[in-house]
């Protein structure tokens, strides 16, 4: 079964029990975590991001979190966030993967993304003067109201290419359908990613997401937007869709045309 670090994740799906199934929803859960248990790896789901932070940087070989997952950088309001974590036979960290919810109502993606705001509370705080991020993925100025945003996943270098992307995938997806219905559910991605299939299941793509230069962690990005939108997300928990633990990538090569 899948674990729960904090069992305050029963208030907002409580909230959202009008517009989203929890049965539905914990079927759905329950292919992907099976999935995990049978290669050995028990996930758990967290709400504290400062124990998230403690975590990432204890682990060896993943890189700095963004500062849109970093408490002091960026506060997340419990049931606004929350973070996986995977652990091996010996209790060894193997997998994290972070989300969090954008209220979008005045606002799109793309500006969120350009003025900072998708990373630090306040960057005229937080932002280094040399911070900037350009977007110019045409459907992120669409992208409005609630947008739950997924990001910083890391696998253990020894058991990447063996499906366990995409049972994070699934769960996450659950999960942020089960805390949020989205408007919107949204990824920044590698175009190397994309060419080597590392990616799954996201119906639209397009190039130009963010180019992205935060001096803090030397972090220089230029990635690709990736989505899902709510009826998409909805028709994906609906049907009980698990064919991605069993194909490959949804992606054509980066080269061929986008959404």
């Amino acid at each position: 079964m899948l674990y729960h670090q904090d069992m305050n994740l029963a208030r907002p799906v409580a909230a959202m029990r009008s517009i989203v199934d929890p049965l539905q929803v914990s079927r759905f859960l329950q292919v992907y975590d099976d999935a995990a248990v049978q290669k050995g790896i028990k996930v758990s789901i967290g709400f504290n991001f400062d124990e998230y932070v403690s975590i990432t940087r204890a682990t060896p070989t993943k890189g700095p979190t963004y500062p849109s997952f970093v408490p002091h950088r960026s506060p997340i309001t419990l049931g606004e966030g929350y973070w996986l974590m995977g652990v091996d036979k010996n209790n060894e960290v193997v997998l994290l993967e972070a989300a969090r919810l954008f209220d979008l109502s005045h606002s799109n993606f793309a500006e969120h993304l350009e003025s900072l705001k998708a990373f630090y509370a306040d960057p005229t705080v937080h932002a280094h003067p040399q911070d900037r991020c350009t977007c110019i993925a045409p459907s992120a100025k669409k992208m409005t109201g609630k947008v739950a945003y997924h990001g910083d996943r890391w696998v253990r270098r020894d058991l990447r290419g063996q499906g366990i992307t995409r049972i994070m995938t699934g769960i996450a997806r659950g999960v942020s359908f089960a805390m949020w219905a989205p408007d919107f559910l949204c990824a920044l991605v590698a175009g190397r990613r994309l060419d080597k299939g590392r990616v799954y299941g996201y119906a639209h793509y397009e190039p130009g997401g963010a180019k992205l230069q935060l001096m803090e962690g030397g972090v220089v990005d230029d990635d690709w937007l990736v989505w899902l939108t709510s009826d998409e997300l909805r028709s994906l928990v609906d049907r009980q869709d698990i064919s991605e633990l069993n194909v490959g990538s949804s992606f054509p090569p980066t080269s061929a045309s986008c959404t």
